[in-house]
């Protein structure tokens, strides 16, 4: 389970990729955004826990990750950022996505998902 959340992690960056390229904003940061959810829930995996809510896993991995400083604390912040924007360019009318900020959250969900891959080996034993 956990490879496979990584992988559809993995598969959600590089498609957050390709819409950035063609322009597709508000799709990349949605994109971006589920990155970053996939990786969580990875890492739930490697101690069996699952969440039929997002903000049970987000909330969850913020008291159990963020807070006990297992993954930096600046990443606490960074989630939230990327649920918001993902929020806003999902569900608001007159949201105006800019590329420079789907780079941003693309890279954050890069710079995440390198961290939390780093972390599954480790626990993993790889």
């Amino acid at each position: 389970m956990v490879y496979y959340r990584i992988e559809t992690a993995k598969n959600d960056i590089r498609v957050a990729d390709i819409l950035l390229s063609e322009k597709e904003y508000r799709t990349a940061n949605n994109r971006a955004y589920y990155a970053i959810f996939h990786a969580i829930t990875a890492v739930h995996a490697l101690d069996g826990r699952t969440y039929k809510r997002h903000k049970d896993t987000l909330a969850n991995f913020n008291k159990d990750y963020i807070r006990t400083e297992v993954f930096p604390k600046a990443f606490g912040r960074k989630i939230i950022e990327a649920e918001e924007i993902r929020h806003a360019s999902d569900y608001d009318d007159f949201y105006l996505a800019t590329k420079e900020e789907a780079e941003e959250q693309i890279a954050t969900a890069k710079e995440f998902l390198a961290l939390v891959e780093a972390y599954c080996l480790r626990r993993m034993g790889e």
